[in-house]
Parts: structure tokens; C-alpha cells; sequence
């Protein structure tokens, strides 16, 4: 496992733009410290061995396998790699508890597609291997948005839109870090499902989604803008426009909402769910080292089984 510290994959956390980037509109993405990483072999035997030692919330590798075996088959796939032909072992690894919302599914086909690189001496450019995850995101998520996938990648902070080619993504300067509290629900939800609903949604009422659209374009714009000026108050403002807006899809829910009340209570700028939503993580803005670790506290007491501290630089 020499190799390993080379497959790092990174997971993420949506500022803005969960369920509205799928349609083409601009999203901000921080990656978070924690990574998957991935050993690869070959082995003397056909078939597939795949040993996943990631940490995870209760429930979400039962949940989310036969979605992860899909993935993982089209990113062999996409390498031309059939397991029957020649026999591979893939392990999984690394510090990033799996939970709905932190980009676990894209850490974990990044990191696969990083060890194939490694052990079949590809030399693939970043954006090959990005495409590569992104072939595997779709196991995971039917159509994804390629914003997971981009942030497991490259890591840092991300604008990035949808088009209609390849997307487009810009990597953001912060000029210090930005302190963030994330805590998950426990609750693990499909994203495949919660997208669909959201687009019924938007089929059934075309004006509903649209005017939400218009305030959420609005807002991303107003949300970058203080990103590169290292607005926190302002941007923790936004951060709770976002969650609002999120609320109105109908993607919040009743645990997120306390977590998001009590970061908020405990001295955060701002807070909102993150990612699908009907479960999954919750984020805060804390300005300071002390109010993160008030606010990690308070988000204990409040009842989120898994709490966690990263920074975005």
C-alpha cells in the first residue's frame, strides 16, 4: 500500500447551490480535510474483491450497495477493466465517514480511479481521472451534477456550473481559512430519489421552481462575492438565505432544521443543510476557533450522533 497517500479523494461540502446546480446554474463547493483512499490490485483469481473499511454512519454501506457496486463497476468499465478477465482486489480506506451529503459516493470512485492510474501506470491528467469519477458517479446518482466528483479531485474551493459540454469550474482563493462545523442527521437518503422528486416538483409547477431560481442565481452571485472578500458575516447571512431556499424545495427536514437552529444559537455566522437533504449533513460558519468548538459542542447536545471540524482554504 505504498501507493496510497497518492489515491487521496476528498469529500465535500455544498455553500450554495444543492439540487438548483443540477440545472446549469452556479454552485460553491468546499472540500473538507477528510479523504478515501483506494489499493488496488490485481490478483491471480477472476473475480471481484472489494473490502471497504471506510468509516460510515450506521446503515449507509448497507444502504447505498447496490448503488456503490454499480459505481464501481462503471469506473472499471470505463478503464476497459473486466474483473472475470483478470482478477482484482480493491480496498478502501481513509478518514472520511461516510454520511449523505459529504460526497462519499465521488471520493470513493475518485480514489478508485486514482489507484487504477497508479497500478496500471496510466499517467492520466487530473481531469482524466475527474472524468473518470464522474463516470462512476453515475452508479450513485443516476445523472449527477459532476460538482462531487470535481471536488473529490481537485479539492479546495470550487465554483462550478453544469453545461451542457464539460463543466466549468473555477478554483476560489480564500484569504484565510474559513472555520466550519458539519454534522450529520444520521438519516442516510437517496439522492437519485430526493433529485426526482425535486424535478416532479418542478414539472408540476414550472412558476414554483422558476421564481425560486431567480432568488437563488441572486443569491450565489451575492455569495461569492463575499467569499472573495472574506465577508463572514455576510457570508454567513447567505449561508442561511441558502437554507431557506432549501426549505421551500421541500429538501429540509425536521432534524437538519434543529441542528441548523442550534449551530446558529451556539454563536455561528450562518448554517444550512448540505447536499441531497432529507437527512444527511447539516453545515455552520463559525468566525473562530472558540466559536467552532461551541458550536461542534452545542450540535452534540442537540443530538447529531456525528459531529466533525474542517476548514476551507
Amino acid at each position: 500500500m505504498s501507493n496510497i497517500s497518492k489515491t487521496h479523494a476528498y469529500g465535500k461540502l455544498i455553500l450554495f447551490g444543492e439540487h438548483f446546480v443540477v440545472y446549469k446554474v452556479p454552485a460553491l463547493v468546499g472540500a473538507v480535510a477528510a479523504y478515501t483512499d483506494c489499493d488496488f490490485q490485481f490478483t491471480e483469481s477472476p473475480g471481484l474483491e472489494v473490502i471497504d473499511n471506510r468509516p460510515a454512519v450506521p446503515n449507509y454501506k448497507v444502504t447505498k450497495k447496490e448503488e456503490g457496486d454499480k459505481a464501481l463497476n462503471l469506473v472499471l468499465d470505463h478503464f476497459k477493466l473486466d474483473p472475470q478477465e483478470r482478477g482484482i482486489k480493491m480496498t478502501f480506506g481513509g478518514d472520511l465517514t461516510c454520511a449523505s451529503g459529504i460526497g462519499a459516493s465521488a471520493a470513493q470512485v475518485v480514489a478508485l480511479a486514482r489507484a487504477i492510474n497508479l497500478e496500471c501506470k496510466l499517467d492520466l491528467s487530473e481531469d482524466e481521472i475527474n472524468a473518470a469519477g464522474y463516470e462512476g458517479e453515475k452508479g450513485y446518482h443516476g445523472t449527477p451534477s459532476g460538482i462531487d466528483n470535481t471536488a473529490a479531485t481537485f479539492a479546495g474551493v470550487l465554483r462550478f456550473q453544469r453545461t451542457d459540454s464539460d463543466p466549468i469550474f473555477i478554483k476560489k482563493k480564500t484569504k484565510e481559512p474559513i472555520r466550519i462545523v458539519y454534522a450529520s442527521t444520521g438519516i442516510t437518503s437517496s439522492t437519485t430519489k430526493v433529485v426526482g422528486d425535486v424535478r416532479s416538483k418542478k414539472e408540476a409547477d414550472p412558476a414554483w421552481f422558476d421564481d425560486l431560481l431567480v432568488q437563488y442565481k441572486a443569491l450565489v452571485k451575492k455569495g461569492e462575492a463575499a467569499l472573495d472578500n472574506y465577508d463572514l458575516p455576510e457570508l454567513g447571512r447567505l449561508l442561511d438565505e441558502n437554507h431557506s431556499l432549501c426549505q421551500k424545495l421541500t429538501v429540509s427536514c425536521a432534524e437538519l432544521d434543529n441542528l441548523v437552529d442550534a449551530a446558529r444559537s451556539a454563536g455561528a455566522y450562518g448554517a444550512k443543510m448540505s447536499g441531497t437533504g432529507r437527512g444527511g449533513l447539516m453545515l455552520a460558519l463559525a468566525p473562530t476557533a472558540e466559536i467552532q468548538d461551541s458550536v461542534a459542542e452545542a450540535l452534540e447536545k442537540a443530538g447529531a450522533p456525528q459531529v466533525w471540524k474542517t476548514a476551507f482554504a
